[in-house]
């Protein structure tokens, strides 16, 4: 991994609307080096759109999203490219590949035109690879793959793509247990790193467990935000989900079950 840029992510007054509706209104939060944080909320209330605009995808209603000096509609794409990555939902594949190829697409924000990658490019490859348990399969083709094993190669691509700021959109979606865990480790160790990790996710205990922060969307505008010591609570959560939610200890971590 290489050294982090030190970029922070400052939303101010941040609007996210789909016709007729406001999803998140006035956002205030600064994401800073080294760390992690989880956006939760039901589905439809916003947690996509609200990464895309994080990431420069769709222009805000109002408000802003800053990285380091600049608004994120002021960075070049190439440029944006090499310090902030999107985990996309879902992905396709157009055209057949190995897993190693398509992971060293992570690269390409990083090479100049018409130029290929190199021995260091694929050793980080392979790397990420390795760490998403797919080191055993870089020459298979990526139509061979299961839809876990697919979802962890998107994952292996953006750690090569190896930016300062890594957007994640259901990170875990399609995962069993063992690999959700795992994939969380590898993000939080970017974190203690000096990278910054925004991730939406469906399971408060994981974001307790891994994260540093929370922004709970409930889909009308109001939001919260803060430490997952003050977030993430039977209170919030169960407001949060519009359903009891109870908050259990188990081996010394904090476990949320609903009814």
């Amino acid at each position: 991994m290489t050294a982090s840029s030190g970029l922070a992510l400052a939303v101010t007054d941040l609007c996210v609307e789909v016709p007729r509706r406001r999803l998140v209104s006035d956002l205030q939060f600064t994401a800073a080096p080294g760390e992690l944080i989880a956006i939760l909320g039901e589905n439809g209330v916003g947690k996509t759109l609200t990464l895309h605009t994080l990431a420069g995808l769709r222009a805000p209603s109002s408000g802003s999203v800053r990285l380091g000096e600049r608004e994120i509609s002021a960075w070049p794409r190439r440029e944006l490219a090499r310090s902030l990555g999107l985990l996309a939902q879902s992905s396709e594949d157009p055209f057949p590949s190995t897993v190693l190829e398509t992971a060293l697409i992570g690269r390409h924000p990083h090479l100049d035109f018409w130029q290929w990658e190199s021995e260091a490019d694929a050793a980080l490859a392979r790397a990420s690879l390795k760490e998403v348990d797919l080191g055993e399969r870089e020459s298979r083709a990526i139509d061979t793959l299961s839809g876990g094993e697919r979802r962890r190669l998107a994952i292996a691509t953006i750690l090569t793509q190896d930016p300062a700021v890594f957007l994640l959109d259901e990170a875990t979606n399609h995962l069993d247990p063992h690999h959700q865990a795992e994939v969380l480790k590898c993000f939080r160790r970017r974190a203690d790193s000096g990278r910054i990790v925004i991730a939406s996710l469906h399971d408060a205990t994981l974001a307790a467990r891994f994260a540093d922060k929370a922004l709970l969307l409930y889909g009308d505008g109001s939001w919260n935000f803060g430490s997952v010591a003050e977030v993430l609570d039977a209170m919030h959560l169960s407001r949060l989900y519009r359903t009891p939610v109870h908050e259990l200890e188990f081996k010394g971590r904090r476990v949320f079950v609903s009814d």
